[in-house]
């Protein structure tokens, strides 16, 4: 049953300067019979892009689950500003963005109604900012499409929309350049240094690089000892 700690050489990431928003420590994940991690820890200053890498079916997506409070781990504790996500849940989940890997879209409502409904269940907006949101994903002459003949990579920048007008200071994405152009992963470098600047912090599980500016960046390299 073999198990990766996850962590390569940098089990726990920290930056001494800035206020810690995210702790992991001693975490720990089985599949069935196998172990995607144990006693990974991390720690998530402010303005920091946690760049989580490995190969497929290292365990990366399940991490990010974790994290979300999504999957429940066997061991460990995820800290959110100094509490526990177990006991202060609710206060959590309104303090991240989770992008995964399917959109969740209502297929007959246009992108526009889309990014209403979904942004409505987290805060007030109104026509125009939204209207600005989608100018900026390249989605202004779709927006009134129903979401069934979007193509994949207008639903990704529909799902980054929905992600930018949450104003949460966590986001969580699992491989957000998927299906995007150069155009569309530029833009994605351009949010996460911008999503950064303005003091938010975000987790990336993803292939390639991701561009952003180095003094946000840090990264944990995850292995698959199966």
């Amino acid at each position: 049953m073999p198990c990766s700690d996850g962590t390569g050489s940098e089990g726990m990431l920290s930056k001494d300067t800035q206020e810690i928003l995210m702790q992991a420590e001693a975490l720990e994940l089985w599949r069935g019979e196998r172990c995607l991690f144990r006693d990974l820890s991390i720690e998530l200053p402010e303005e920091t892009v946690l760049h989580v890498s490995g190969p497929n079916g290292c365990g990366k997506t399940s991490l990010l689950r974790v994290l979300c409070g999504l999957s429940e781990p066997e061991k460990g504790e995820i800290r959110w500003r100094g509490r526990s996500i177990r006991n202060d849940r609710e206060d959590y989940q309104q303090a991240f963005a989770w992008m995964g890997h399917l959109n969740g879209f209502k297929a007959d409502l246009s992108a526009r109604e889309n990014l209403a409904f979904s942004v409505s269940l987290r805060r007030k907006t109104d026509n125009e900012v939204r209207n600005n949101i989608l100018d900026q994903v390249g989605l202004t002459s779709a927006a009134d499409l129903p979401c069934r003949v979007l193509s994949a990579g207008q639903k990704r920048r529909l799902s980054l929309a929905t992600i930018m007008l949450s104003a949460a200071r966590l986001w969580i994405l699992d491989e957000p350049f998927t299906n995007l152009d150069a155009k569309g992963r530029d833009m994605i470098t351009g949010l996460l240094n911008s999503h950064c600047a303005s003091g938010g912090t975000a987790i990336v599980a993803a292939h390639q690089e991701l561009g952003v500016e180095q003094r946000y960046l840090q990264h944990l390299e995850m292995e698959d000892k199966s």
